[in-house]
């Protein structure tokens, strides 16, 4: 009779799962079920928490029987339950494109993740670029560390912060994701004979999502395709109820259907004047806006 085990999809590559047998620690290659590829099925994807039956305890092979129910998904990159984004942006080398951490945000927000801001290359900071994303987004009531492997600094604190959650990283390409992660790989990450060539492997390879296990408890997620991101999927009249320091004030604005960018009597525009939230991200608020309500006014044209 098959075994059947509890397990999390580590990574996927041609039809073949690495599942990890949550109780004993070993991983498994699956296939799954045809009935997850048929239509209306769902795809696994790594982050899946799933049922599977060992075919052979041997040769450490089986298939995936049922995908558990979901957090959240995402089609690109093709992951799910994702518990933690960790946003990464540079102070410099490249610029700091703060559009792309707020449709991040938005979406961790929207998906319920939550969201962390990693500040690198704080050895780099002539301009005091740190403190002023730090101040920007702390008014949001976000977590941010800023880290360097240079300084060795933010490394314990992130450390801490991965405990217990599945996180995924995301930024700009450039931002040093991959120092980070390699550095995570190297230091916490339990140790299987996967990590050591995950690190050597070479820089143009495919890129896969991967899921490694931390021994503090936890994973981290090698996810390539988070460096660009688009908000296309929320509605114009729900975006300001995704910025944490909006949301608190929205219901004092004397209109109902106010879209905090025109009204009198605007709760919002009030915050930013008082200087109680930062105007660059309501200037950046006020784009997406506009770029999804014209989106909505023009659905039905072809």
């Amino acid at each position: 009779m098959d075994t059947v085990k509890q397990g999390i999809i580590l990574k996927g590559v041609g039809g073949f799962y690495d599942v990890l047998d949550t109780a004993a620690g070993v991983i498994y290659t699956c296939r799954a079920r045809g009935i997850h590829r048929k239509e209306g099925g769902k795809t696994p994807l790594p982050g899946d928490g799933v049922t599977f039956k060992v075919i052979d305890e041997k040769s450490l092979t089986g298939f995936i029987d049922e995908i558990g129910e979901r957090k959240n998904a995402f089609a690109r990159p093709p992951v799910a339950n994702i518990d933690q984004l960790a946003i990464v942006v540079a102070v410099r080398s490249p610029e700091p494109d703060l559009s792309l951490v707020d449709k991040l945000l938005i979406t961790c927000e929207a998906k319920n993740i939550l969201p962390l801001l990693l500040i690198n290359k704080v050895d780099l900071d002539e301009k005091g670029t740190a403190e002023a994303i730090s101040r920007s987004y702390g008014k949001a009531g976000y977590r941010v560390i800023p880290i360097s492997k240079v300084l060795n600094i933010g490394y314990e604190e992130l450390h801490q912060q991965l405990k217990g959650y599945k996180t995924a990283f995301a930024g700009q390409s450039g931002v040093g994701k991959s120092t980070i992660l390699n550095m995570i790989l190297n230091n916490w990450v339990m140790e299987t004979g996967e990590v050591s060539e995950r690190i050597q492997r070479g820089r143009h390879t495919t890129r896969h999502v991967q899921l490694f296990e931390l021994a503090a408890g936890g994973f981290v997620m090698d996810t390539p395709g988070f460096s660009s991101y688009a908000v296309s999927d929320i509605a114009h009249t729900e975006l300001a109820s995704l910025y944490p320091e909006f949301r608190q004030v929205i219901d004092e604005c004397r209109f109902t259907s106010c879209s905090h960018i025109n009204e009198p009597g605007c709760r919002v525009r009030e915050l930013v004047e008082k200087g109680e939230a930062d105007p660059g991200r309501y200037g950046r608020y006020i784009q997406y806006y506009k770029e999804l309500k014209e989106a909505y006014d023009n659905r039905y044209r072809r």
